[in-house]
């Protein structure tokens, strides 16, 4: 029989193992309140691709609390490293210390790593950006202005001292450079539109592309010396009251700027954003680039949210498809 304080401490890890159903008293069991502070309301705080986001309103504030799970939150079945909140704690750390940064992310209210939690400040009810995917949403200037500026200012930063994040490294380079290009992965693409998978066909079996996929998910891996967000898509920007912010870096990692800046010009491409917008992007980016590396970046990028699990909610056709993935191709080789 265990002895009594290890089983009330595995109790109470049971009960701070939270869910979208957890109550009111759970909630108030937190070490977070202040004396006296009573949790009035809980809901959930968007849709929490990777982990549980709850906003909790208390009598005196409303905050916004996360947790990681051992699995992906949209993809249950893949298991996921649960300490990748503590990479998204010294991410907004760093950036809590800047004060052009604190424009753009959440302040750090509250950490409790042993139960995986994270209290942040409320940024208020938003809307990512995703809407430039089915057409309704093209990126206004300015906008195009304030990302530019986020990866500016957080590409600049001198930072030595930051995890390495190697275990959500591997599991996004699986999903970045092995999945999406193996034959029989078991994902049937047609299940998402029909005639994909023979698309993918011509990707999956470019063994010259797959060669240089594969060189560049090494280089991935690898050490690098500037801070990124690593996963810089539209549904990382939040707009609140007319400001964008930026959320959800447990990707986050010491690497290649053009890793960040490339993924950003991939989903313009995908989102059909234009020339303009992408120039722009380019032209604005402050920091010095090795071109080659920046287009395979979005080439890669390109590939896997057309031909990967981790699919976009896309208003393409075929045809779109199709000229995306050649010029994706051309990215990578040329």
């Amino acid at each position: 029989m265990k002895p009594k304080h290890l089983l009330l401490k595995a109790f109470c890890k049971t009960m701070l193992e939270l869910s979208e159903k957890s109550s009111l008293e759970e909630i108030q069991k937190l070490s977070f309140w202040k004396q006296g502070e009573k949790v009035a309301q809980i809901s959930i705080a968007g849709p929490g691709n990777m982990n549980l986001v709850l906003r909790v309103k208390t009598d005196q504030r409303s905050v916004i609390l996360k947790q990681s799970k051992p699995f992906v939150k949209k993809f249950p079945q893949i298991p996921a490293p649960i300490d990748r909140i503590q990479v998204e704690y010294q991410f907004y750390q760093i950036l809590n210390q800047s004060q052009t940064m604190r424009e753009f992310v959440p302040l750090i209210l509250g950490f409790d790593p042993e139960n995986h939690l994270l209290l942040t400040e409320d940024l208020g009810v938003g809307k990512d950006f995703t809407e430039i995917y089915s057409g309704k949403k093209k990126l206004r200037l300015e906008e195009v202005g304030q990302l530019v500026r986020f990866l500016n200012t957080l590409h600049e930063l001198s930072v030595t001292d930051f995890p390495d994040n190697l275990p959500m490294r591997r599991l996004n380079h699986e999903h970045i450079f092995n999945f999406p290009f193996r034959e029989e992965n078991g994902f049937d693409l047609d299940t998402i539109q029909p005639g994909l998978q023979a698309l993918s066909m011509k990707i999956k079996q470019d063994e010259v592309l797959k060669e240089k996929v594969a060189e560049l998910g090494e280089r991935y891996l690898s050490s690098g010396k500037t801070l990124l967000h690593g996963d810089f898509y539209p549904g990382s920007w939040l707009q609140v009251d007319s400001a964008i912010k930026i959320i959800d870096p447990e990707f986050g990692f010491l690497g290649d700027r053009e890793f960040d800046l490339g993924v950003f010009l991939a989903h313009m491409d995908l989102g059909l954003q234009g020339e303009e917008i992408l120039s722009r992007i380019v032209d604005q980016y402050a920091h010095p680039l090795d071109h080659h590396l920046l287009n395979q970046c979005r080439g890669v990028e390109i590939l896997r949210r057309l031909i990967g699990i981790a699919q976009l909610p896309l208003q393409l056709n075929l045809e779109q498809k199709e000229e995306l993935l050649k010029f994706a191709k051309h990215l990578i080789l040329n």
